[in-house]
């Protein structure tokens, strides 16, 4: 209830401010055309300018209500200063946002919560310093600046060299000595151990980078089934190293038995994937999770419960190497329809575009790149620093010492224990910095062309149009009011002393 009063008040001061912020007649007041007082009669009644501020607020709460309110008048979100209902337009920019915004912030969550935890574990490490002066250095690079540079450098010189994709030796040679510098900070450890980790990495990555490019792999890319069948057996490794260990073997013989499950699942189901559609692959990832869930239950003995938790994860993600691959594979054929130039700079979608199932989705995914890095890595940043603190904040606590006191494991007392109780301040975070994200979406579909809900509202601004603002208002509105509702529901389930009353 105090969500709606909060919602009710900002909506009540956003119209306001918005019907202030200039004259929505200014256009037809210069024209000298017979119909002009018509056009200005017209445009009056559709956006009720003879009434009163409040009267007007009123009427758009009345709106709102139409489309709260099950079978009742169309919903129309009031008329723009054409006429025309705003719901088509907010309709269309939603989807376009929310694609953008969604898969920004997960990818920054999960990658900034992981590093955040691994940087708190090597608190004063190379690798905590290295990551610090990242984060410092990408919070402080205006969203703006930063979408150029990946412009430049992401795209445009990215493109051409994918148009002839070749590298002399020395360049292969430098590549791997930064691959293995990388890796070295990565990985740690004592003087020794670093080099022999920057000797295998660099070495690796050389040797890896040549194959690739003698094999033509950058002009038809995909795993095919070998790289499927290795990343299987490895996700479930990784997989089971993070979240058991090796000390059970029942969940170690069912994680290998889901990859096993997974790579046979991949080949029996090549000629559904070839053209499917969304109602098939969501059929494919239930079963998928059914199936690794069962072998789970099945396979793990006295560890059913945990094992079936980490045979359906292995699933998915088996799941999700399976679907990119397949998005991989429609890249020779979307490139040509695209000119050569894979990477587009501008735009949310290639117009007209008729393709198969994995081109058109794999040209959304190709507009998604520059937009969402440029989101993501300021989010990222600061979803690393607050992991950070929050992590080294509980590994301080009574209860931290009281569990390696009882002979837990590491794994166990960091995952369990620590990490759970880290997460509560990063929930409220996440709340925020989606709202915020949603919010901040003027900036960056300014910058890359994006039709989304920004376009819509710098439009609404520029043409004074307060339904139109208000329609990005009220969205960006109800999304902070229910995530940080959801924020508090979270608690409760992150730590049992949280009640939700």
């Amino acid at each position: 209830m105090t969500s709606f009063f909060i919602l009710l008040a900002a909506t009540a001061l956003m119209f306001v401010l918005a019907v202030n912020s200039g004259d929505p007649l200014w256009d037809l007041a210069e024209l000298r055309n017979a119909d002009r007082e018509s056009r200005i009669a017209a445009r009056t009644e559709a956006m009720h300018l003879d009434q009163p501020v409040y009267m007007r607020y009123l009427l758009w709460l009345q709106e709102i209500g139409r489309c709260i309110i099950p079978g009742g008048a169309q919903c129309t979100l009031g008329l723009d200063r054409a006429g025309n209902p705003v719901i088509a337009q907010l309709e269309s920019a939603v989807g376009s946002t929310f694609r953008l915004v969604v898969v920004a912030t997960v990818l920054a969550i999960v990658l900034g919560v992981l590093i955040g935890v691994v940087t708190a574990l090597r608190q004063y490490s190379v690798f905590d310093y290295s990551i610090t002066f990242v984060a410092f250095l990408l919070f402080s690079m205006p969203l703006f600046w930063l979408s150029t540079l990946l412009k430049q450098y992401l795209a445009i010189s990215l493109n051409t060299w994918l148009g002839n994709p070749t590298m002399s030796y020395l360049g292969i040679v430098l590549l791997g000595l930064v691959a293995g510098l990388i890796w070295m900070i990565i990985i740690g450890g004592d003087r020794r151990r670093r080099l022999q980790v920057f000797a295998v990495a660099s070495v690796a990555t050389s040797v890896t980078m040549l194959l690739l490019l003698m094999s033509g792999w950058f002009k038809t890319p995909g795993f095919g089934p070998a790289g499927i069948l290795v990343s299987a057996f490895a996700i479930a490794l990784g997989v089971t190293a993070l979240f058991a260990g090796f000390r059970r073997r029942r969940i170690i013989y069912a994680a290998l038995a889901t990859a096993a499950a997974g790579f046979v699942g991949y080949l029996l189901t090549m000629g559904i994937m070839k053209d499917p559609d969304w109602l098939t692959i969501a059929g494919l990832a239930l079963v998928t999770v059914a199936v690794s869930a069962a072998i789970g239950h099945f396979v793990g003995g006295p560890y059913a419960k945990q094992t079936r938790q980490l045979t359906a994860v292995v699933g998915l993600l088996i799941g999700s190497i399976v679907f990119l691959d397949s998005l991989l594979h429609a890249y020779p054929t979307l490139s040509r329809k695209t000119g050569g130039r894979p990477i587009p700079t501008t735009g949310s979608s290639t117009p007209n575009l008729e393709g198969t199932f994995w081109e058109v989705n794999l040209d959304y995914a190709l507009y998604l790149v520059l937009p969402t890095i440029a989101i993501m890595l300021i989010s990222f940043a600061m979803y690393t620093r607050y992991t950070r603190a929050s992590q080294l904040d509980v590994m301080t606590q009574d209860y931290i010492r009281t569990a390696r006191a009882k002979g837990l494991s590491e794994r166990t007392v960091v995952v369990k224990h620590a990490f759970r109780n880290a997460m509560i301040p990063i929930t409220t975070l996440m709340a925020f910095d989606f709202a915020g994200v949603l919010g901040g979406a003027v900036v960056t579909e300014s910058v890359f062309g994006w039709n989304g809900m920004g376009k819509m509202f710098t439009d609404g601004l520029e043409h004074v149009d307060p339904n139109v603002i208000m329609a990005f208002f009220l969205v960006t509105g109800v999304a902070a009011v229910t995530f940080n509702m959801l924020a508090d529901i979270a608690y409760a389930f992150l730590d049992p002393r949280i009640s939700l009353n």
